[in-house]
């Protein structure tokens, strides 16, 4: 009997559906809400951000309010103080029960240190009385606010008196002139902590981010607003332009996808992207249903060198020849007449293989 309910509970397992869990950060003050939750694995925790300037930066047990390396990061989310909706979002798939720890990086090694005011989050800690428990978690974090507010009381007392600032966060409060460039459409605000770009993925019959690239600036935020069907913005790479970007140890940015239905108007929801270096930076959807969107030229990316053999367009040429390449894999070689004779050249999807990578040695 025990071996006949082992076998029907695995059988049973492929049609569990994983969880969602939501998380609001920064709705009530400098919080996560809830602060603390258990998860399976396959779940999907969903953080939205509301107004201010909020992250979900993953950090250790032993140092709270210090990234942890390689760690999951959803950068700075700058929400403005009279938006209530569509508020961009960062989600987390849980892949085991171990123990994720997660704080604000706002003001991050100063005494207005939202990790150092008590705003962290876990998933999957240990029980109150535990030594990984949430309590011990959020106390530690607590110590290290403390410490950063005495050594600036410290450093006040001997310096001269500073100017105030009311600029304490870095949000757009007022509405900004769209303005544009040269090298892009995106509709972009500009706000304290840098520029913001809009970027439209999707629409009906349109696969494509509008704009395609953007010139952004180090601490600049992409907000990618996407429109109809089911779209992902995920991180890849010149060379393998339809393939999610994992290399030494690096795991690119992936939005997740984000479907909306044909006919609807609005809001739609975005999802948020930080630039954290003046280097080209690589993205396509991932959808495959029915066909690759990567293929069909679905491509983005953030300051090409269009002055360069590693263009936007070279990018896009390469992904639309690689998917040409998985589908000739899949299918039979054809049979082709060449122009010029009666004779019949066969080219198959190894010969395929060669030309493209000929095209992408050339661009490297």
């Amino acid at each position: 009997m025990f071996f006949s309910t082992l076998s029907l509970g695995l059988a049973l397992m492929p049609f569990v559906s994983a969880a969602i869990i939501d998380i609001q950060v920064g709705a009530s003050g400098l919080t996560y809400s809830p602060d603390a939750i258990g998860a399976n694995v396959g779940d999907q925790v969903v953080f939205h951000f509301h107004a201010k300037n909020h992250t979900v930066t993953q950090s250790s047990f032993a140092d709270p309010c210090g990234p942890l390396a390689g760690g999951l990061s959803s950068g700075f989310m700058p929400v403005a103080a009279n938006q209530t909706d569509n508020l961009p979002t960062f989600t987390v798939t849980v892949k085991d029960t171990k123990p994720i720890w997660v704080y604000c990086a706002q003001g991050a090694g100063t005494a207005a240190s939202h990790c150092g005011a008590g705003m962290v989050f876990a998933i999957n800690c240990g029980q109150d009385g535990s030594p990984n428990s949430f309590t011990n978690f959020k106390a530690s974090a607590l110590a290290v606010g403390a410490s950063l507010s005495a050594a600036a009381a410290a450093a006040s007392s001997t310096a001269a008196p500073a100017a105030s600032s009311t600029a304490a966060y870095a949000y757009t409060t007022a509405a900004a002139p769209a303005v544009t460039t040269a090298a892009t459409t995106a509709s972009t605000t500009v706000s304290a902590a840098g520029a913001v770009h809009t970027v439209v993925v999707g629409g009906t019959g349109i696969l494509a981010f509008t704009p395609p690239f953007v010139a952004a600036a180090v601490q600049d935020t992409i907000v990618f607003e996407f429109h109809q069907k089911n779209h992902t913005v995920t991180q890849s790479s010149f060379a393998d332009p339809c393939s999610p970007l994992s290399a030494n140890g690096t795991v690119g940015f992936d939005s997740g996808f984000m479907p909306v239905g044909v006919n609807s108007t609005g809001p739609f929801p975005t999802w948020n992207y930080t630039v954290t270096a003046t280097t080209p930076v690589w993205a396509f959807c991932r959808q495959s249903t029915p066909s690759s969107h990567c293929g069909a030229g679905m491509v983005f990316a953030v300051n090409p060198v269009q002055t360069s053999a590693k263009n936007f367009t070279a990018f896009q040429n390469v992904a639309e020849a690689l998917n040409g390449t998985a589908l000739a894999a899949q299918a039979p070689a054809a049979t082709t007449t060449a122009v010029s004779g009666a004779s019949a050249v066969r080219i198959g999807s190894a010969s395929v293989t060669l030309l493209i990578a000929a095209l992408i040695g050339s661009l490297l």
